[in-house]
């Protein structure tokens, strides 16, 4: 049988998107497929599911955030990651980002996009919402910046994006990461192992 490749919903807002990014390529080398990454607008399945960050929805709540935090750390030691530096711009609105991350995906450099992208909000922090900060952060790791946000102005581009999130939010993802897995849905960066499981699984 051939085992079905995990879809992997992100935004590069999501400090825990950026965790999972770092996690996937072993569990990826484990289950013999490659995830497939989808982008989607956080700001818009927010909008649409009532749902707000962890940064609001943990304020004021005892214990909870302390527990995130192990939780996070408990994350970093299984998969043997790297933290995240946290972005002291947050939040930063990434609708651009991520509009360009479709463009990249037609200008077939979306990989090394990614990566980038990532970086320069979660490793070496940056103002990424502002214009010539991205353009001048993604120009210092190879990309031609100007050539992708200009395309990310794009109808197609545009339209590409509002329906990766619209189609998220029907299949019932409301925040980022999620994973799916055929039609089973998993959210957030713990449920990276029951995403290996399910596809190990699935493909016996």
């Amino acid at each position: 049988m051939t085992r079905t490749a995990p879809q992997f919903l992100f935004d590069f807002g999501s400090p825990n998107a950026y965790l999972s990014h770092l996690a996937i390529p072993a569990i990826g080398q484990r289950i013999g497929v490659k995830f497939d990454y989808v982008p989607i607008l956080l700001g818009g399945i927010f909008k649409s599911t009532n749902n707000k960050s962890p940064a609001e929805t943990l304020a004021g709540i005892k214990n909870k955030r302390e527990f995130h935090a192990v939780e996070t750390e408990r994350f970093i030691k299984r998969f043997h990651v790297q933290p995240y530096v946290w972005n002291p711009h947050f939040p930063v609105n990434t609708l651009n980002l991520m509009r360009a991350a479709i463009a990249a995906q037609l200008e077939g450099v979306f990989e090394k996009y990614v990566e980038a992208a990532f970086h320069h909000m979660w490793r070496e922090p940056k103002k990424m919402d502002d214009p010539e900060i991205a353009a001048k952060a993604l120009a210092s790791s190879g990309l031609d910046a100007q050539r992708l946000f200009a395309r990310s102005q794009e109808p197609e581009v545009k339209a590409r994006l509002i329906k990766n999130t619209e189609e998220a939010v029907a299949r019932g993802a409301f925040g980022s990461p999620t994973f799916f897995v055929g039609n089973e849905m998993f959210f957030g960066k713990e449920q990276l192992r029951e995403v290996e499981e399910m596809v190990l699984e699935g493909g016996e």
